[in-house]
């Protein structure tokens, strides 16, 4: 793999996905299948002035053992180091950067509904201390290529060749060009003029339409806003790009104002299993309907992981044509497949999403609407096809997607 490349790639994630500043503390969460690249980007996090830069070693196969041998109670419980380590954090407000590899069929064959309500109550614990650092701290998402997920994605070639062609496809879908911080900067000012027009346009419902059967009519809230790519800490006002790659513009919906069916359009890896060829159907805004050709026992676990768990947190627009699409790949993973289609989050809402969000606390943000869960998980129902129509404030329709595209 180009050097030079990995190179920018490491300075692209800690410049512009995270913007480390100077004087800042930095953590780094990864898997053990790419440590040379993450002593890059810890490399790179010094270099833009970084305090101190930790990083948090995972391993799938671990968590697949604690899984089948921990008690439910000690499996859901979080030792008491742990929680401080999550109160310091909420005090020093540290960088977050999530280098994510993991195998997207690691964690089949795990007592999911141990596993499920396990990391429901660790969310619990977590939750309060969470909320003290929401929208305040920079944090980012990307991928490096691990072993089995390569595998995955190219199937019938070696390992090594395939890990080279997992870091390509890595590298073209995150823009990782000659000068990609100049790119990103291209990328996002084209995320705001998009995001001025649907915000100009008072929207309280959006219609989804396809062949494939989706007839989904879900509800907007007055005071919402769609937002893409950079945002800014609250406070602080530091722009961050949150993920790496993304091609989506998005907005949190109602609660309670969902009604009808959607359909998938790609697999969902979740919780270390794919589900696949599933629908949901929506009554006063809950899934009351779930079906799945393959995982459903899964995609139920999943809509019961609390009662917000079954209630839209986002509606995303992501043209069929995006780069991700056109690359032909898919990558079984949700950052980046959710960027080859529009799509649709259940569970948590984004509260920055709200016009003028600092004004409220957490329990306004929901009460005016803005979906409250410990999960947020994203699945695709973009296709070429798929017509989205809104309905303004004075019930005047206007056309948002086109045959899977941008109608603007």
């Amino acid at each position: 793999m180009n050097k030079t490349r990995l190179k920018n790639y490491a300075k692209l994630i800690a410049k512009v996905g995270a913007n480390v500043r100077r004087g800042q503390e930095v953590i780094i969460a990864a898997e053990l299948d790419q440590p040379k690249f993450v002593e890059l980007l810890v490399r790179e996090c010094y270099k833009l002035g970084a305090k101190r830069v930790s990083v948090d070693w995972s391993h799938q196969p671990l968590e697949a053992l604690n899984v089948k041998y921990c008690k439910d109670e000690v499996l859901g419980t979080l030792d008491e180091w742990q929680i401080s380590k999550w109160e310091r954090q909420a005090e020093v407000l540290p960088v977050k950067i999530y280098l994510t590899s993991e195998d997207p069929d690691g964690l089949a064959g795990v007592d999911q509904k141990k596993y499920a309500k396990a990391r429901a109550k660790r969310a619990l614990t977590i939750k309060p201390i969470r909320a003290r650092m929401e929208n305040r701290y920079q944090w980012c998402i990307a991928g490096v290529p691990g072993e089995d997920w390569a595998k995955k994605v190219f199937p019938g070639v070696r390992t090594s060749k395939a890990i080279d062609m997992l870091w390509d496809a890595i590298l073209d879908a995150s823009r990782v060009g000659d000068d990609p911080i100049a790119d990103w900067e291209k990328h996002n000012a084209q995320f705001v003029k998009r995001c001025e027009y649907l915000n100009s346009l008072s929207l309280r419902k959006l219609h989804y339409t396809s062949k494939s059967g989706t007839d989904l009519t879900v509800g907007l809230i007055p005071d919402g806003i769609f937002a893409g790519g950079g945002e800014e800490t609250l406070g602080g006002g530091v722009y961050f790009n949150p993920n790496i790659p993304t091609e989506e513009i998005f907005t949190s919906p109602m609660r309670g104002e969902a009604e009808g069916i959607v359909y998938s359009s790609m697999p969902l890896s979740y919780g270390g299993q794919l589900i696949d060829k599933f629908s949901l159907k929506f009554e006063g805004g809950k899934v009351t309907e779930a079906r799945a050709e393959v995982g459903e026992a899964m995609l139920r676990e999943m809509i019961a992981l609390d009662e917000g768990a079954s209630y839209l947190g986002e509606c995303a627009l992501v043209p069929y044509s995006s780069p991700i699409r056109q690359s032909g790949i898919l990558f079984y993973n949700t950052l980046y497949d959710e960027n080859a289609a529009c799509h649709l989050a259940l569970g948590a809402g984004f509260t920055n999403l709200l016009r003028d969000y600092d004004r409220y606390t957490e329990d306004e943000a929901h009460a005016m609407g803005i979906n409250d869960s410990v999960s947020h998980v994203d699945f695709m129902i973009g296709t070429e096809d798929l017509r989205i129509v809104g309905t303004d404030k004075d019930g005047r329709e206007i056309v948002i997607f086109d045959k899977g595209e941008w109608a603007f």
